[in-house]
């Protein structure tokens, strides 16, 4: 298993992260009256990675990290992907293999067409 290095910029983007969503913690807290959704709301990451086995490798890592099992629905066309919530907000890391997304961007070649003038 190879490891992943973090970049300063990926230390940067994860210490903004988390400061905001402590802030905006605090601030739901300290003001009551302001309006949550009431189902809670996710925070999903993609993998994003050299090729599919290093992506799949990163959401097992994250799956370990999660004590978590991953679903893998890439034989029906789905995506490898774990999720673990906390509360009502629900934390999700997914692959999309690579076929799949070469065929979305393939299908959205024809979206001008259909756009409505």
């Amino acid at each position: 298993m190879t490891t992943q290095s973090i970049v300063p910029g990926d230390l940067f983007a994860r210490a903004q992260t988390i400061a905001g969503l402590r802030a905006l913690a605090d601030f739901l807290e300290n003001n009551p009256n302001v309006p949550v959704r009431e189902y809670g709301e996710e925070y999903t990451v993609f993998a994003r990675r050299e090729d599919d086995a290093t992506e799949r490798a990163e959401i097992d890592n994250i799956a370990r990290a999660l004590d978590e099992t991953v679903t893998d629905e890439t034989g029906d066309g789905g995506h490898y992907k774990v999720s673990k919530t906390f509360g009502r907000i629900t934390y999700s890391a997914v692959h999309i293999p690579a076929r799949d997304r070469a065929a979305h961007e393939a299908f959205m070649t024809y979206a001008p067409a259909f756009h409505a003038a």
